[in-house]
């Protein structure tokens, strides 16, 4: 038998400096893989005195987070043990090559069925910040949802002061009663649907809801230091107006970009956006309280819930001996008015990407597919025989270039990647309205969209520009836009009637901001480019629950490139099926 020698103490010390010294070497410096487990579960929640057999991950809400680092391999296993199918979107993710783990029902998959599990594989590939995940089917989102938080690579530091703590602050609704009975409901009346009961913060409406005081979120700091807060608008249907009373913040991320650090008191969040902030605490002990507050940003026609969540933002006193926050003056903060349209513009238009050597923005200077896309809602014809209570007895519905999109009943992608269309989809999706009309003045008699599903075809890296213009029938609001797959850079926006000769020489090509969702103003316009550089199909829809079940939503598909990073693989063997 061999004889087996110990390696000297000197001899061991050169091999781990010399791998220490490849690991900082940047070909070296690749991610590694994490795993993650999803089970899908019912567990009971109370809140306002309201006890719900809710959907959750792992039995928690909201759901757990998921962490990586730029460069990272995530897959995650997502076991379904409730009756409901269920899909899992890792929205913002870029998903380069990986349309199969988007997560969009009957666009990039099947559901996950009772019983089943999907592997979720993909790689966080230039992305660093804050993003989120959440269910893509039905309302399901309304409890399953959580952070995704994507550290910069190993030895690179953030483009700011490092933060002494960070902090994930998680908005949702809360609905008293099951929001698929809600959604289920209003889909075969043809009216709204009932509205959520509060938001919250971390899960916890607080106390300024009834029988809530207990349910409170706590945010607790020490003096004279810096914390990040993450915050993410998880919420169902509403956009959120957000401050902390006596606090500044500076912004310094979006949608996992850096942006240019700016200063505020008070932000506005769209669902499905998020935002990195840096607080920075009072340097002495304040003997006070602060409230941190979101409410409604509405400027629709139809009902709201209009409340107000809060949580408290509470000092560690220096010396360690706790003082009763009931003795301390409690501050509160100004929000803005329910419906500021003027606020929520001014403040999309203080965002800038920091077009940097180390992070550019490469926004395309050449456009080669130029789309207008109205947005906004409509109705449906009351089918025969039956009762409808949407607008003059038709039933609500909602559409982009006036085709309200039909989900199919398998999955787009799959369809697509095998050539097996057989009437699934079309590819004559209308690249402008198909009635031009003064879409910000006063709407036409005839509110009936069309319904189908149709789709844009684009050659692989095809330049696009893309204005999305809001309309004033059945009344102008602020639609917050999400595209899969891909950051787009926001270069123009405005009020009114976009204007194609004038508009377009104001719009911002050197440091516009890079986000994966933008709220189209009220009664105005927003222009978008982005390079087609991601093959699959690729959904895009507004991030108001309410208006995606009403149809305002639509697909790409982006067809392969020439070499094979520009190619989709075939599907997991454990894609699901329908």
């Amino acid at each position: 038998m061999g004889t087996f020698h110990l390696p000297s103490f000197a001899s061991m010390s050169v091999l781990l400096l010399g791998l220490c010294f490849l690991a900082l070497l940047p070909e070296f410096a690749a991610g590694i893989t994490r795993h993650y487990t999803f089970n899908i579960k019912y567990h009971n929640v109370t809140r306002l005195c309201h006890t719900r057999n809710i959907i959750s991950v792992n039995g928690q809400f909201p759901g757990p987070r998921l962490v990586a680092r730029e460069g990272d391999r995530v897959l995650i296993k997502v076991t379904n043990h409730v009756s409901n199918n269920v899909t899992i979107h890792w929205h913002g993710v870029r998903q380069l090559t990986s349309g199969w783990a988007d997560g969009p029902a009957y666009v990039t998959q099947c559901p996950i069925q009772t019983g089943q599990s999907y592997t979720y594989n993909f790689a966080i590939t230039g992305q660093r910040g804050t993003l989120l995940w959440h269910a893509h089917i039905s309302w399901l989102r309304s409890t399953l949802y959580g952070p995704i938080i994507i550290l910069p690579k190993r030895n690179e530091s953030y483009p700011f002061q490092k933060p002494h703590k960070e902090i994930p602050i998680l908005f949702g609704e809360w609905f008293n009663v099951d929001p698929e009975a809600i959604i289920s409901q209003a889909l075969q009346t043809g009216a709204g649907p009932n509205v959520s009961d509060a938001y919250t913060i971390n899960g916890l409406p607080g106390p300024l809801y009834n029988c809530s005081s207990k349910d409170t979120y706590k945010l607790k700091v020490k003096p004279g230091k810096t914390y990040l807060l993450r915050l993410i608008n998880a919420a169902l249907n509403d956009e959120l107006f957000f401050s902390i009373a006596n606090h500044t913040l500076t912004v310094v991320e979006a949608d996992a970009v850096y942006v240019k650090p700016f200063d505020t008191d008070k932000l506005l969040i769209t669902p499905g956006q998020t935002a990195n902030v840096l607080l920075r605490t009072k340097p002495y002990f304040p003997n006070a309280t602060f409230f941190m507050q979101a409410r409604p940003y509405f400027s629709g026609m139809g009902t709201i819930d209009n409340s107000t969540t809060a949580g408290i933002l509470e000092y560690k006193h220096p010396s360690n001996h706790s003082i009763s926050s009931k003795k301390l003056q409690l501050y509160k903060p100004t929000l803005p008015s329910i419906n500021d349209t003027s606020f929520a513009v001014n403040f999309t238009r203080k965002f800038r990407s920091l077009a940097s050597v180390k992070y550019p923005a490469n926004v395309p200077q050449i456009v080669d597919r130029k789309f207008f896309f109205t947005v906004g809602l409509g109705s449906n014809p009351c089918p025969k025989n039956t009762t409808c209570q949407g607008p003059n007895g038709t039933k609500f519905s909602a559409s982009v270039n006036n085709v309200s999109f039909v989900l199919p009943s398998t999955a787009i992608l799959q369809s697509y990647f095998f050539g097996q269309n057989n009437g699934v989809y079309t590819t004559d999706f209308p690249v402008k309205p198909p009635m031009p009309f003064n879409y910000t003045g006063t709407p036409p008699n005839n509110t009936n969209v069309s319904n189908g599903t149709r789709t844009v075809l684009l050659p692989f890296n095809t330049s696009v520009e893309l204005v999305m213009q809001d309309t004033s029938i059945l009344g102008a609001e602020s639609h917050p836009l999400h595209l899969h797959g891909f950051n787009f850079f926001v270069v123009g926006l405005g009020f009114g009637n976009y204007d194609p000769d004038k508009d377009p020489m104001n719009f911002n090509l050197v440091d516009p901001m890079e986000r994966n969702t933008i709220g189209v103003p009220a009664g105005g316009w927003v222009a978008i480019r982005f390079f087609a550089d991601n093959p699959g199909v690729w959904f895009m829809h507004c991030h108001l629950d309410v208006h995606t079940s009403w149809g305002l939503r639509m697909a790409w598909i982006v067809q392969n490139g020439a070499q094979p990073n520009q190619t989709l693989p075939p599907p997991p063997s454990d894609l699901p099926k329908c």
